[in-house]
């Protein structure tokens, strides 16, 4: 698994407008629940095979009760954790098709800067290394009892092939305390209890972690402007970017927006 120190790298989070004004206002990450993602393969425990159990790990038990048992800790690493997926690129063509047609923002973020606001008392356990999504063109199943690999990272950052455009980075809570969990706008409890793993968690970060903004080629310039105000009352000394289009090739330049 190949980790990214946070001391070397800007990392990327596309947003919609909503989203940008909701990170910049209350100056947050946002991690959400590793089974709340949109692909059914994601973080899944199947990824991981169990069913060749040695003769010695069974110890007088039916080899399927030890597949199970063995198991049941990687289900409860998917119900458990929480992840903040950032991107290596901030100028990827289909990423910002996905954020309101390229009417959307991309902050970069200091990652050295981040990781001192993630700290242990955010949860179970807070792993504030950025670790790279693996992607593979078929399920290459690691067998949990003779592998020396680490089986945590494989099942939490591996993706299939066609996910490969997103450059995705990932970050880890686990069981986040109370304090930082909070509903979204469209979230409400009147059809009765919300279920816990819906809620995102969303701890505070410095507005020095916010180097720079990138703003999509059609955002509407009513809500540019509200984002370049925001996001400058949170960090003076952030770098602001406009996207445009290169008219000699499928893809994306920027220009430095001066102030």
């Amino acid at each position: 698994m190949n980790q990214i120190l946070s001391k070397h790298s800007i990392l990327y989070k596309y947003l919609d407008i909503d989203g940008a004004k909701m990170m910049l206002s209350n100056s947050d990450l946002q991690f959400t629940n590793a089974t709340q993602f949109n692909d059914p393969f994601d973080c899944h425990p199947s990824l991981i095979d169990f069913s060749k159990v040695p003769n010695e790990r069974c110890k007088g038990w039916p080899p399927n009760i030890i597949e199970e048992l063995e198991s049941n800790q990687f289900r409860r690493n998917r119900e458990n954790a929480w992840v903040c997926c950032l991107s290596k690129c901030f100028n990827s063509l289909l990423m910002w098709s996905y954020y309101n047609s390229h009417r959307g923002v991309c902050v970069g973020l200091d990652m050295k800067k981040v990781s001192q606001y993630l700290n242990p008392s955010l949860g179970e356990m807070v792993d504030n290394f950025a670790y790279e999504v693996q992607y593979r063109d078929i399920i290459e199943k690691p067998d949990y009892f003779r592998d020396e690999n680490n089986l945590f990272h494989y099942q939490m950052c591996t993706k299939a092939k066609v996910w490969e455009h997103e450059q995705e980075v990932r970050m880890f809570i686990f069981e986040p305390v109370p304090w930082c969990m909070a509903l979204l706008p469209n979230q409400n409890d009147k059809d009765g209890p919300i279920d816990y793993k819906k809620i995102r968690a969303f701890p505070k970060i410095g507005g020095k972690c916010f180097e720079s903004i990138y703003l999509g080629v059609n955002i509407d310039k009513k809500e540019k402007d509200k984002i370049i105000r925001v996001a400058k009352e949170l960090n003076p000394d952030i770098k602001v970017y406009q996207m445009e289009t290169d008219t000699n090739a499928f893809k994306l330049d920027t220009s430095l927006i001066n102030f």
